[in-house]
């Protein structure tokens, strides 16, 4: 009998749905070899250069051999959790302790991911936003445990209503996922959400895991806090962010994540044993985008500000139902009326040549919906509004 036929998955990947950029990557090449011009709206994936001066800082970085070696912590460099801690001070007013309440991660996924194996026993039960990124669900699979989906409706502005899960529901969960301003849906949180957040994870003893990578990309002067300027947020839970965004340095793959010291430790345990921290001159060049000059920040967000306004007013235009979105680099569209989102998505693909996420990509409560990235120059998104016309 030949040896690999006796080779089997384990049941935690069996449980694991197909990724969906990889699948959608799959989508994309086909259609590419079959000749049509992509037009790629799919993938969240920065498509601007890194700051000058981050890579300039990257270059003389590496030019020391000491940069070479492991890395000298785990938690990452004491310069730079002091500078992450200074950030939040300046952009949010609120107080870290670098030592105990900062940890750099190999890029917020990574650390999203991680996340699930430190608190989260076989069987635990995570809430978890549908639609969501799907590293939330995926990784409390992956660590054993599961997710309960927690629905984002339009009528509750894609919060999720933390009243209607019941108790004997929330007593049983480990964590819960939180996601603002959010991917897919574009939708933003304020102040009074965050309050109940605080309030119902205190009650149920629940660990919260804000995601926050897409603070810095907002419009028309609107500011998104941070989960962690709420009174007792620190007693419950952490906030994680990413330099892929804000910076565009998806590919140098850095992030961080703050807040509870316990927390952070339980994390860091883990990380200990599977990485052994960030490269050192990848963390002097994330050290220099936080200290460093923010002009490239300002000039991105009008940049996305203007792809925006192309986007949801050409939409609008063709009839689209489609609401302007206050952060991220999303348009969250309804589905014409008789598809479904992976119809619609697929149609788009085959007939146009333009690449869509396909809302229930994101849980069921994504369904009715496709995602749009405003990952293409101001021209192409014209050109893909004109092939649009009439699909």
């Amino acid at each position: 009998m030949n040896s690999i036929n006796r080779i089997k998955k384990s049941d935690r990947i069996n449980k694991l749905p197909p990724y969906l950029f990889f699948e959608i990557r799959k989508a994309k090449e086909e259609a590419a070899r079959r000749g049509l011009d992509i037009i790629d709206l799919g993938e969240g994936d920065p498509d601007q250069p890194t700051p000058q001066n981050v890579i300039d800082k990257l270059k003389e970085a590496s030019q020391n051999s000491e940069n070479h070696k492991y890395p000298s912590s785990y938690e990452g460099l004491s310069e730079l959790r002091k500078a992450i801690a200074d950030w939040y001070k300046d952009r949010f007013s609120v107080d870290l302790n670098p030592d105990e309440e900062v940890l750099a991660l190999l890029g917020g996924k990574e650390g999203l991911g991680h996340i699930s194996f430190a608190f989260v026993n076989p069987g635990d039960m995570v809430l978890v936003p549908s639609p969501g990124y799907p590293v939330y669900s995926n990784s409390t699979i992956l660590a054993g445990g599961n997710p309960l989906s927690i629905p984002l409706i339009k009528s509750n502005h894609f919060l999720p209503d933390l009243s209607s899960i019941k108790s004997d529901i929330a007593s049983k969960a480990k964590l819960m996922f939180l996601n603002y301003p959010n991917n897919p849906t574009t939708a933003v949180a304020n102040k009074e959400f965050f309050f109940k957040v605080v309030e119902f994870a205190q009650k149920y003893n629940i660990i919260v895991c804000h995601d926050n990578p897409y603070s810095e990309i907002s419009f028309d002067g609107f500011k998104p806090m941070s989960f962690l300027q709420i009174p007792g947020s620190k007693e419950v839970g952490v906030e994680f962010h990413s330099f892929s965004k804000t910076y565009n340095m998806a590919g140098w793959r850095i992030g961080f994540v703050v807040g509870n010291k316990k927390v952070l430790e339980g994390l860091l345990k883990i990380k200990s044993q599977l990485d052994s921290g960030i490269p050192q001159a990848i963390q002097y060049g994330a050290i220099e985008a936080l200290r460093g000059p923010q002009e490239s920040v300002h000039k991105l967000r009008k940049m996305y500000q203007e792809k925006r306004d192309i986007l949801v007013e050409g939409l609008k235009e063709l009839g689209w139902e489609v609401e302007k979105p206050k952060a991220t680099f999303y348009v969250w569209a309804t589905v014409p009326k008789g598809y479904t989102s992976t119809e619609f998505s697929v149609r788009l693909l085959s007939k146009k040549g333009i690449v869509v996420t396909p809302g229930s990509a994101y849980g069921e409560a994504g369904e009715g919906y496709i995602r749009i990235a405003l990952m293409a120059s101001k021209e192409r998104l014209k050109e893909a509004l004109d092939r649009m016309r009439g699909i």
